[in-house]
């Protein structure tokens, strides 16, 4: 454990409470650092309330092969992670990793799908995965009652899901377990270096910290360069619905269709521009609704219990951000979309690479925001 100056609370400071943050932020202490972790209030938009729960390789990684390889890494590690959780915390966060498809309810569907597939294996020669591209018949025997549009689909063998609102709490508390000092309702508002450490002015007064993380999703666009990084984004806006209970039908997850550990099904297929989660566009939530109906027609006969929005961590190519400051040093910035697939990655790999003061640099070189100023082919 570092010895802290007097003006300094604690080792390092995570700016942000949603998957992102508190996994990094268990992660760093369990590599024994002192940590703070600073959460806005309950009103705070969240890009956690909005996710689809996978844990989900198929597709990551075209025109960035790193991509791909760190998603099987963090894939490959969830189930150590899992059981790492339940272990200390008592909680089953339901990981699964039976495979999973994305369907296609037309010819073209799958044949853009096809092409996609194959763009993808083929920019790599040693892609650490593979998705199979399957028609109808091969679907139907492992996912029984499909509607008769389903035309094939692809699927990869390690494809998975979880019960992200009990990986949520679970993070939370082992994060609390290990030490750390969870501030809600500390939205950071102006971030500060002095002598070698940081100053965080939030909504409820001053943190101190020898480190800090920023982890703070979107928010991250306005909070990197008080620290000299970049966090360039371009947020989306994306709407889920769920159904009743219902008994298990759906053994594999589908990228917009998945049945959850507790009987219901989630449905979530939109990207639509926009960084407010308020209110609902119901003819978006119609055409989630009618191509569910038209993959399952079981779901046609249940009742829908909750609808809502979210706002979805998107950088500009929509790949991680992982970058630390040269002019700030021990300033570092994460940014993804995909906090579940990953938190695997956070909490083993990243933190204790930030706890060491560096990111390594076959995560640095490919994921700094440095990319963004290499020009363009014409």
């Amino acid at each position: 454990m570092s010895v802290l100056a007097a003006s300094q609370e604690h080792d390092i400071a995570v700016v942000g409470g949603g998957l992102v943050g508190a996994a990094v932020a268990y992660g760093l202490a369990r590599a024994g650092q002192r940590v703070a972790l600073l959460d806005g209030g309950d009103a705070e938009v969240r890009a956690s309330r909005a996710n689809f729960a996978l844990v989900w390789v198929q597709s990551k990684g075209l025109g960035l092969p790193q991509y791909a390889h760190w998603t099987v890494r963090s894939s490959d590690a969830w189930a150590g992670f899992a059981a790492q959780l339940k272990e200390e915390t008592g909680l089953d966060v339901a990981f699964e990793r039976p495979g999973g498809f994305q369907l296609a309810l037309s010819q073209a569907e799958l044949e853009t799908r096809a092409a996609q597939v194959n763009r993808l294996h083929n920019q790599a020669a040693e892609l650490p995965y593979r998705t199979e591209i399957l028609d109808r018949a091969e679907i139907e025997s492992m996912l029984p009652g499909l509607g008769p549009d389903v035309v094939g689909g692809s699927f990869c063998p390690i494809d998975g899901h979880c019960n992200s609102l009990r990986l949520y709490r679970a993070l939370h508390m082992a994060a609390r377990l290990h030490g750390v000092r969870y501030l809600p309702s500390h939205r950071a508002e102006r971030i500060a270096c002095e002598r070698g450490a940081f100053r965080l002015a939030t909504t409820a007064g001053d943190v101190r910290a020898g480190k800090v993380v920023l982890a703070a999703g979107n928010a991250n666009l306005h909070l990197a360069p008080m620290v000299g990084l970049e966090a360039p984004m371009r947020p989306e806006r994306g709407q889920i619905m769920v159904t009743e209970r219902v008994a298990p039908f759906l053994r594999y997850p589908v990228a917009t269709v998945r049945q959850t550990d507790e009987g219901t099904v989630m449905i979530g297929d939109s990207k639509e521009e926009g960084t407010s989660p308020d209110g609902l566009t119901m003819p978006v939530n119609a055409v989630m609704a009618s191509r569910a109906m038209r993959m399952f027609p079981v779901l046609g006969r249940l009742n829908l219990v909750r609808m809502w929005a979210g706002v979805r961590v998107m950088t500009a190519d929509g790949f991680p951000v992982y970058d630390q400051s040269e002019t700030c040093p021990g300033a570092f910035v994460v940014c993804c979309h995909s906090g579940v697939t990953l938190a695997a990655n956070h909490a083993l790999t990243l933190a204790p690479m930030i706890a060491a003061g560096r990111l390594d640099a076959d995560l640095l070189g490919p994921f700094s925001a440095r990319r963004f100023h290499v020009p363009k082919a014409a």
